[in-house]
């Protein structure tokens, strides 16, 4: 009788913390969540494409560097609604071509395919 309640009272603690984390889990089941979106600071968050599908956009902003070794274009860029980016300054890759063709400072209208892979500019506009 002694090691029975032994064993009882070693197990409940166990048989305890499984029946809370299955409530956990069913509670979490119930929370709405977007289907595309995490949580970040009480907010849904977009995470984007998960997948390794690229994505084409357009933005307009400013070219604030151009780095030759790197194969870069830096641009200060306004929110781009398409893949739900807010305005932020980002390097994007960009062909010799379209880096010979603009200066610092230049505003720009420019086309981006952006992904897993990293995001290229495809085309520019001066404004």
């Amino acid at each position: 009788m002694r090691h029975t309640t032994l064993i009882t009272l070693l197990a409940a603690p166990l048989a305890l913390a499984a029946c809370d984390s299955s409530q956990d889990t069913a509670e979490m089941e119930d929370m709405p969540m977007a289907d595309d979106a995490m949580m970040m600071d009480g907010q849904d968050m977009p995470m984007g494409d998960t997948g390794n599908a690229m994505q084409s956009a357009s933005a307009q902003g400013t070219i604030t560097a151009i780095d030759a070794e790197a194969g870069t274009i830096t641009v200060d860029h306004g929110p781009v609604p398409a893949i739900e980016w807010p305005a932020m300054t980002m390097a994007f890759e960009a062909d010799e071509q379209l880096r010979s063709e603009v200066s610092v400072g230049e505003g720009i209208a420019f086309e981006f395919r952006t992904g897993s892979e990293g995001s290229v500019i495809t085309s520019i506009t001066k404004e």
